[in-house]
């Protein structure tokens, strides 16, 4: 899939890790609501969505830009990313 990565994402809110796609031609902001509506899906409504989540690499604690293309990113299969 060359228009996807396989990400390790984990969410502090729940205390879980998930393994994601991201789809590399959106914007950070918008695959950031996409996480935002999987997760309560996945959490059974336990998730609260704020609007202000972000999503992190979690190596180097670095904050992505929303407003980059993932793509344009160094996010790549294997990243390990916090959203929260």
């Amino acid at each position: 899939m060359n228009n996807k990565v396989l990400v390790n994402l984990y969410v502090p809110a729940l205390e879980k890790k998930y393994e994601v796609f991201l789809p590399v031609n959106r914007k950070i902001g918008e695959i950031c609501s996409l996480i935002a509506k999987g997760l309560i899906e996945v959490s059974n409504n336990y998730y609260n969505i704020t609007y202000c989540e972000h999503l992190y690499n979690r190596s180097n604690g670095g904050e992505y830009n929303e407003s980059k293309l993932l793509k344009n990113t160094d996010i790549r299969n294997g990243s390990q990313l916090v959203f929260m």
